[in-house]
């Protein structure tokens, strides 16, 4: 592997663990192409159903809670008489892992420590991005249900990850290329604007 293959390699795996490393990265990166296509058409048939078809919430959770009784029911029925082998789950398999609270609680600590960071001002590119996302965010969303908003950034956040990952090159030449012209862009508008405003000097600051 060349030194570029190399450098493009890290850089994938550094944007990789900067996206947390875990199931939730792999979902976002396409590890599992079926398991992150079935949450994509998931979301998909939920939007569709409240946004498009404008299903009723309230009615929606109700029918879904029927038929989970309903499947529950038959099922205890059946696997008592023996008629299938296949046993209905325990009250213990239904249960939500310790593990699974635990793993959100610490997502959620996660971006209010990020929140924090980015508001301290350290990385001021990163502030100024924060800011500018949020305020485009804020205007975008005069224009759409919240629903569909947080559908649009859930089908960003699981196809931009992978389709940087194809085109990291490209993006990277794209972005370099642009940084260099808006540095050349404010050097000139620094010589030829700020650089001939009169200033006053020192001892008419005196005077003044």
């Amino acid at each position: 592997m060349d030194a570029h293959g190399a450098s493009s390699s890290r850089k994938r795996r550094s944007l990789y663990h900067n996206l947390g490393g875990g199931h939730v990265a792999d979902v976002m990166f396409w590890k599992n192409k079926k398991e992150s296509g079935t949450i994509l058409a998931v979301f998909t048939l939920i939007w569709f159903l409240f946004e498009v078809v404008e299903y009723p919430f309230i009615t929606f959770l109700c029918q879904i809670l029927l038929i989970s009784i309903f499947i529950f029911l038959i099922w205890s029925y059946i696997g008592s008489s023996r008629l299938i082998q296949r046993q209905p789950p325990s009250i213990n398999d239904l249960k939500i892992s310790e593990s699974s609270w635990r793993f959100l609680f610490n997502k959620i600590n996660w971006f209010i420590i990020k929140l924090y960071d980015i508001s301290s001002g350290k990385d001021f590119r990163l502030l100024v991005l924060a800011i500018v996302s949020l305020w485009i965010l804020s205007v975008v969303g005069n224009y759409f249900s919240s629903l569909t908003l947080l559908y649009i950034i859930f089908v960003a956040l699981e196809t931009i990850p992978m389709l940087y990952e194809l085109y990291e090159e490209d993006l990277n030449y794209a972005a370099s290329k642009s940084g260099r012209d808006m540095k050349k862009l404010f050097k000139d508008f620094n010589s030829k604007v700020i650089n001939k405003i009169p200033k006053a000097n020192a001892k008419t600051r005196r005077h003044m």
